[in-house]
């Protein structure tokens, strides 16, 4: 949940030699050590790989900048001929150096850390594609209704790219995987079966079969009602509730053995004090005798204070 990143003042400083954020991303010996930054100052138990979900288009041959103050910014893919375009071929060479990040961070992480791996899921990835930026993800919306054919043949070939991106990843050195479907929960339940759960399964069939020791996590943010459905799936290990979810409510909801993870409230760490300690504590003792990874419910916001995380992980090594 962006725990590497802006907040962080070795961050700035080590950003400021790379020539932009994707040039951070590419370069293995500044995207280590982002990587691996927060587990230096902070002792956590995981790292996580700095990169970003939309590596993956831009693999597959998408042209990507990110633009301060608006996010990533792609030309908009909007034609049957463009999603046959996204060439699955470029990867290994476009991904090099992504790996090579992996086998340096897994070469230097303590022993006592996990290194997770993680990327896009298929729909989270074709709203970006789609609509060419962030935002309320229109264009997607209207294309899944008025051109179904098109948005199915984009999620297939996009499911088979990230198949192939977390398997490099773990061939390379994770430890485990997370998928982010950021944006799941704009899908009604319909299409929240047939475009989120369904290329889900397939990616989960896919690493388990490769990789049946290596946990696979999912983020379905806002999920909401459809939070059981999807937890339910064959080969997940854990799941990530966003920050609406209530921890009471999605531990009655969830298999016994399925690991939860989060999810304090960015805004929480940020206020830090009283606010802080008082949601903590609640979460943990929500999922006490639960398997819990210990996680926000969203990214860290850039004006949070370092020490508020430092003091949140005290606090939940005390719990």
């Amino acid at each position: 949940m962006r725990q590497a990143g802006r907040y962080l003042p070795e961050y700035q400083a080590l950003r400021a030699r790379a020539e932009d954020f994707l040039a951070l991303c590419m370069t293995p010996d500044l995207a280590a050590e982002v990587t691996l930054q927060p587990v230096h100052r902070f002792g956590f138990d995981a790292a996580i790989l700095f990169s970003d979900i939309l590596i993956l288009p831009w693999a597959l041959g998408r042209p990507l900048s990110f633009v301060e103050g608006q996010g990533p910014v792609m030309p908009p893919l909007r034609k049957a001929e463009e999603v046959a375009a996204l060439d699955l071929a470029r990867m290994p060479e476009a991904m090099a150096p992504v790996l090579e990040t992996i086998r340096i961070v897994r070469a230097t992480l303590p022993a006592s850390a996990t290194l997770i791996g993680f990327g896009g899921a298929p729909f989270t990835l074709a709203c970006y594609l789609v609509d060419g930026t962030g935002g309320a993800f229109l264009a997607t919306r209207r294309a899944i209704r008025e051109d179904p054919s098109f948005f199915t043949a984009l999620i297939e070939r996009l499911t088979d790219a990230t198949i192939a991106w977390l398997t490099a990843q773990a061939e390379a050195g994770a430890e485990a995987l997370m998928l982010f479907d950021s944006w799941a929960g704009l899908l009604p339940p319909l299409l929240f079966r047939q475009f989120v759960m369904a290329p889900t399964a397939r990616i989960l069939a896919a690493l388990k079969r490769r990789f049946p020791r290596v946990p696979l996590m999912g983020f379905p943010r806002l999920a909401g009602l459809m939070l059981p459905a999807y937890a339910a799936l064959p080969g997940l290990d854990a799941v990530g509730l966003d920050t609406t979810s209530d921890p009471v409510l999605a531990r009655s909801l969830v298999p016994n053995e399925l690991t939860l993870q989060g999810n304090l409230d960015p805004l929480a760490l940020l206020a830090g004090g009283p606010a802080l300690a008082e949601e903590a504590g609640a979460i943990a003792s929500a999922l006490r005798g639960h398997p819990h990874i210990f996680n926000l419910g969203h990214g860290v916001l850039p004006e949070t204070p370092p020490a508020h995380v430092a003091n949140l992980v005290s606090l939940v090594r005390g719990l």
